[in-house]
């Protein structure tokens, strides 16, 4: 079982940028993706980045333009730039985890946390107006 921790969470003035690291533990396989989510208080939890291993990254529209997802793969460390922070970009920000693609998908899938069955602890992000 992979374990995956997300770090570099922290406080920041609208118009910053934060960079969150994920470092991923207990597997010598490469996933199929990888993706980022956050969840502010009283709302559910939305997709923010994912990112197929080689391939595409997807982005929802309030974000794009604004985050950036990446991968080391030689640290298995999933990385998200956050630029341009807004106050409600407030959350608490996770990654997740698919070792192996389903026969079919929509793209759109990607960024659905019940798409992903390992998940991190989280990291607080505070942006402040």
């Amino acid at each position: 079982q992979v374990q995956l921790v997300e770090s570099g969470g922290g406080s920041v003035q609208s118009g910053g940028s934060l960079r969150l690291s994920c470092a991923a533990s207990g597997s010598t396989s490469t996933p199929y993706a990888m993706g980022w989510f956050r969840q502010a208080p009283g709302k559910e939890r939305e997709g923010v980045a994912a990112l197929v291993i080689g391939g595409q990254s997807v982005y929802p529209d309030s974000v794009k333009g604004r985050f950036t997802v990446s991968r080391d793969n030689a640290k298995n460390t999933l990385y998200l730039q956050m630029n341009s922070l807004k106050p409600e970009d407030t959350a608490i920000y996770f990654c997740a985890e698919r070792s192996v693609a389903p026969p079919s998908y929509h793209t759109s899938s990607l960024l659905l946390p019940s798409w992903y069955p390992n998940w991190g602890p989280g990291t607080q992000v505070t942006v402040s107006a």
